[in-house]
């Protein structure tokens, strides 16, 4: 009897426990709701929100898009200004060059890189002619030379002429030196005799009495 009454009291106390855990459960699944269907409006917000968002980051687009065509006709109307500009132009020209150049450099290392390149071939072809003119000229230098030694004798022949016709030239003029102060000296000497002859002329007349 007493384990039927500690068996009901049991079973009273699980249907208790039972009813409190559907309670608990019950509150718990309000809960539950309640936080859903704010999930859920929070979620409608949302929604709507974004599809504003969306709305006006469309329109945004659509006016940086006008924005951005608008930027970029601007900079095609600079950029077709600027290339007209003469500084430009000089620039473009100047770049054109130096592609030319580069072109150029390019080709001419590959050409020199070919033992059989146009370049090899033109600066061997130089440096032939070179060598030619070097030995023609090296001719013509030892002609001179010869012409020049040979130019040397006759001068030295013709100082040694000269020095004989000067030494000669000087043995005249010292001894045409001589006679004229000798014939000085006579005229002197003469002049001198003139007038004693004079003197006695006048003294002869004077004595003889006779008047000039």
């Amino acid at each position: 009897m007493e384990s039927t009454l500690l068996e009901t009291k049991a079973t009273e106390r699980q249907i208790y426990q039972q009813d409190d855990d559907i309670e608990t459960t019950k509150y718990h699944c309000e809960s539950l709701e309640s936080q859903v269907r704010s999930l859920y409006a929070e979620k409608i917000k949302l929604k709507l929100d974004t599809e504003a968002a969306q709305e006006e980051f469309e329109m945004m687009l659509a006016r940086n898009g006008a924005y951005h065509e608008k930027i970029m006709a601007h900079k095609e109307h600079y950029w077709e200004a600027e290339s007209k500009m003469p500084v430009m132009l000089e620039l473009a020209k100047k770049r054109d060059m130096v592609k030319e150049l580069k072109t150029k450099k390019e080709e001419l290392m590959n050409d020199l890189q070919n033992p059989e390149g146009q370049v090899i071939k033109q600066v061997q072809e130089e440096i032939t002619h070179l060598i030619e003119e070097i030995t023609i000229v090296k001719e013509s230098i030892n002609e001179k030379k010869k012409l020049l030694e040979e130019e040397k004798k006759v001068h030295a022949k013709l100082r040694k002429e000269i020095e004989v016709q000067n030494k000669r030239c000087d043995a005249i003029l010292k001894r045409l030196h001589c006679q004229l102060n000798k014939l000085q000296s006579n005229r002197r000497q003469w002049h001198w005799n003139i007038q004693q002859m004079e003197k006695k002329a006048a003294e002869l007349r004077k004595c003889l009495g006779v008047t000039e």
